[in-house]
């Protein structure tokens, strides 16, 4: 199909993408992150966790201009709505009361993965506005209920709105660095009754003889992964749900993908206890929190390697920011800040685009006040705090 001199490709495998094409243009976006990589894309794929078999459809949706990819879009279609962190399951039991069906729908979206970035990868901004015709245009010709993307920067949330989208808010929490030369001089930022709960939280995990250890790249062993693999799967045993990824999944990225992986490992009495992942984007100065698990409790040692470890490996690397994920008000007390992301939605039926519409006015309103809440209890003294003796 071709239209406005793009020629739209849909690919229902990433393999068939050459990697380096792909990442030529993920690397040309100023949004993008690591995790729209190929071959971490590829590896979801590959490894079995995102397929149409586990509800994940793909239909990576591509523009080519002179035989040059110049825009792409994840594209997935759903039969379900696991592993999205914005979530719609209202939505769909509305609309199936209704006697229509929700699912399949359409989401464009990094699978099991709640961090904000590009969602219209593109070369430049004609390329990516031929990418929201393409994308609309495969979407209305479907007939499947609806569209979704999610976690996407403002100026595409704004384009998508232009379009006819509607946009959500949501809530997490990043922590930021104001050029700290270490952790201490952080903890120093803090108002004093946070800065002595954090100092009494670390000092519960150096007591209980529990040893830390940051990992990175090829320093990770095949022994870390397995053991990072127990514990992630542990922690989803804990609340009764099946893990998304597998042990060939992780190994896949740690091969391919070294520059942009940290692990924490916690061990007692020499023996391991507890990890936890996070990946991060030097170019855009990022460190994203990703997994975590353990074996056998410990107090404070979720928040150890999970918050504090990640704060002192960006303030050693220069990182500066660090995504704690999605959920977890907690957050707060420990340096990190409420932020908004935002989501794209469009229904097919106009009844229920109108319910949604009012629904997501009114979620907008609800976000933006939690956030003005939250700021006022930060764990951050003001600046005119900072500036007295």
């Amino acid at each position: 199909m071709r239209d406005n001199g793009y020629r739209t490709i849909i690919f229902d495998d990433l393999g068939r993408i050459d990697a380096a094409a792909w990442d030529r243009l993920v690397g040309a976006d100023p949004d993008a992150n690591p995790f729209l990589h190929h071959a971490f894309l590829h590896a979801l794929q590959s490894s079995g966790a995102a397929t149409a078999d586990t509800g994940w459809l793909a239909q990576f949706v591509t523009l080519w201009r002179n035989d040059r990819l110049a825009a792409a879009v994840p594209l997935y279609a759903k039969s379900h709505s696991y592993g999205e962190y914005v979530f719609d399951w209202s939505w769909a039991e509305a609309q199936e009361r209704r006697g229509m069906p929700y699912y399949p729908k359409w989401l464009v979206a990094v699978p099991f993965t709640p961090v904000a970035g590009t969602r219209l990868i593109a070369a430049d901004a004609p390329a990516r506005h031929a990418a929201i015709a393409a994308l609309l245009g495969l979407v209305r010709r479907s007939g499947l209920s609806s569209l979704h993307i999610l976690f996407a920067p403002s100026a595409q949330t704004d384009a998508l709105a232009q379009a006819g989208m509607l946009i959500r808010s949501n809530l997490q929490f990043h922590w930021r660095n104001h050029d700290y030369e270490n952790f201490d001089a952080f903890l120093a930022a803090l108002t004093q009754p946070k800065r002595k709960n954090i100092r009494a939280e670390r000092r519960k995990v150096r007591e209980a003889g529990i040893d830390l250890q940051r990992r990175t790249g090829r320093g990770i062993t095949e022994d870390d992964w397995r053991f990072f693999l127990q514990c992630y799967e542990n922690t989803y045993a804990v609340h009764g749900a099946t893990p998304y990824l597998s042990l060939e999944f992780f190994q896949t990225i740690a091969e391919r993908m070294p520059e942009h992986v940290m692990l924490v490992r916690a061990t007692h009495l020499g023996r391991p206890i507890a990890c936890a992942l996070a990946m991060f984007d030097r170019r855009r100065s990022v460190l994203y929190g990703r997994y975590w698990g353990a074996t056998a409790y410990a107090p404070c040692l979720h928040f150890e390697c999970c918050y504090y470890q990640m704060i002192e490996f960006a303030i050693e690397q220069g990182l500066q920011v660090f995504e704690g994920g999605a959920q977890g008000a907690h957050k707060l007390a420990r340096g990190l800040d409420p932020v908004e992301t935002r989501s794209a939605h469009w229904l097919l039926d106009p009844r229920m685009h109108a319910a949604v519409q009012q629904f997501v006015m009114r979620e907008r309103d609800s976000v933006a006040a939690t956030i003005d809440e939250m700021s006022e209890h930060r764990a951050l003294r003001t600046q005119r705090a900072l500036c007295s003796p």
